[in-house]
């Protein structure tokens, strides 16, 4: 398996460019299944996760050429509604093919997700939703099987009204009802931007989405087959963009440039950094972030969005584990999330675990060491943390790194960055 090896303790200088979202590029992939004809996404991260998407989509009958920054997708002669767990398994977004499949060809046999292990995240307001609309589910050997009305026959429209917040399963729930008969209303809606960025894609191909982005969405379906195919640039990678700020505000001195980036998805981010002493301000479409004294310690707790995102919650841990005083970092939606901290703790953070919350005792300085990754942020996190030291840190297992940052080392080795992966390192 591959290691990242950095050597830090000097301030990263430069500008680095962000990436497509992969958590935006995931779901309208799949979204290409609700129509037929030929559909074009630009600015599409280079990915681990891309391919399996791109391998999903072959399998089930499409046609789909990755040449990143494009993606090119067409439609097959033959679709089989199927997803394999040797593909589901490898990323719980391959879940996303399930509304998609049974909106449009009434069946889909779909295996049950997996992902990094962060925590339970179950489907239930994916299938909850389905059955409104008039599916039949059956949970049947590891796999979803859904059938619509009548044996196969189009969805109907509904109210479905979430228990909580789920990012894909208002996606699916979007992508279904954009050919259910009828309008759709969806309460209590994730509210995140590649929600929205599913919406205005949607309403590209033909259907009518209100209120992406929101809370509550209405959605008027099609007639199957009346969806037309798309061409679409992906909205920047947030989540990328946040952890380059973290990483460059890591050493005093850090200057950086972080082109691309949206602002208004990082106002959570952006208010805690000022707050910790960090100098934000905005040039154009992208974000400076300079740092000069001390990081004071800073509280958060994470929530959906508008809230701390979670995917930030380890960066940020990082960042705060050098800061003056004590934090409190409370995690409020995955129960697994502190896996980096045994981690941070072999390189000399002060970290006590109680719960669903990590109390942060800022240190002086953190020390080169053999870490393992346990996540795709705990990935980055442990890369932040190497940056800090003058020692060399290696971060094994990196491959869950591959899921969701494009060349990672080549983007901070730009920004000055002792870095290098070595290929076919020791697990």
């Amino acid at each position: 398996m591959d290691a990242i090896r950095v050597r830090g303790g000097k301030p990263l200088k430069g500008s680095v460019r962000i990436s497509g979202a992969k958590n935006a590029a995931l779901p309208i992939l799949c979204a290409t299944l609700l129509s037929d004809g030929a559909s074009r996404l630009r600015n599409v991260p280079a990915l681990r996760d891309i391919d399996t998407t791109a391998a999903l989509l072959r399998f089930l009958g499409r046609g789909v050429r990755v040449d990143a920054p494009e993606v090119h997708v067409e439609a097959g002669c033959d679709v089989r509604p199927e997803a394999p767990y040797e593909l589901v398994k490898q990323m719980r977004a391959s879940v996303l093919v399930l509304g998609p499949l049974v909106a449009r060809f009434g069946r889909a046999k779909v295996s049950l997700p997996g992902g990094c292990a962060i925590g339970a995240r179950p489907i239930d307001q994916h299938l909850k939703g389905l059955e409104a609309m008039g599916c039949s589910i059956k949970l049947e050997r590891g796999y979803v099987i859904a059938e619509g009305p009548a044996g196969g026959g189009r969805l109907r429209a509904a109210e479905i009204c979430f228990d909580l917040p789920t990012v894909t399963g208002t996606e699916n729930l979007m992508m279904a009802a954009a050919l259910a008969k009828g309008r759709s209303t969806l309460v209590n809606c994730a509210r995140e931007p590649e929600v929205e960025e599913l919406g205005r894609v949607l309403n590209k191909m033909g259907a009518t989405v209100d209120g992406a982005g929101t809370d509550v969405i209405h959605i008027l379906g099609r007639d199957p087959g009346d969806l037309e195919p798309f061409d679409h640039a992906i909205i920047p990678d947030r989540i990328e963009a946040g952890t380059y700020m973290c990483a460059a505000a890591m050493m005093p001195g850090g200057d950086v440039l972080v082109e691309g980036a949206e602002v208004q998805d990082l106002e959570a981010l952006v208010m805690k950094m000022r707050a910790a002493g960090v100098e934000i301000t905005t040039e154009g479409q992208s974000i400076r972030v300079r740092r000069s004294g001390p990081i004071r310690a800073v509280n958060i707790t994470t929530a959906p969005h508008p809230g701390f995102p979670t995917d930030m919650q380890a960066q940020f841990l990082v960042l705060m584990s050098m800061a003056q005083g004590e934090s409190v970092i409370t995690e409020t939606i995955f129960e697994n999330r502190f896996m980096h901290v045994p981690e941070l703790l072999r390189m000399g953070a002060n970290v006590a675990l109680r719960g669903n919350t990590a109390v942060v005792e800022g240190v002086d300085r953190l020390y080169g060491a053999s870490v393992m990754a346990t996540d795709l942020r705990a990935s980055a996190s442990l890369i932040i943390a190497g940056l800090a030291s003058d020692e060399e840190t290696e971060v094994r297992r990196v491959y869950h790194l591959d899921r969701g940052y494009e060349r990672i080392e080549e983007k901070l080795g730009g920004l000055g960055a002792t870095i290098a992966r070595v290929v076919g390192a020791e697990a």
